[in-house]
């Protein structure tokens, strides 16, 4: 299972107060499918605000990425600029 963690209030919000947790997913189309399921909001939340780091790789369009059975994945929010 893949370990979800963020320390962001919006992710803690959805939740209950959880900062990390695991889910099932091979892929990350999946875990947010997953996220949605289990917290929802989460997935949409994580899929349009956030950046994902993947056993540490730091990943902005990450949606066709796969995940491994024991991948770290942590939820960052999206720096805007120009």
């Amino acid at each position: 299972m893949a370990r979800v963690s963020s320390g962001t209030q919006a992710v803690r919000d959805l939740t209950g107060g959880l900062a990390s947790f695991e889910v099932q997913a091979a892929t990350v189309r999946a875990l947010f499918a997953a996220l949605d399921a289990r917290f929802p909001g989460l997935g949409s939340l994580a899929s349009q605000h956030m950046a994902l780091a993947i056993d540490g790789e730091i990943h902005q369009d990450a949606l066709a990425e796969s995940l491994a059975p024991d991948a770290e994945v942590v939820l960052i929010p999206r720096i805007a600029g120009g």
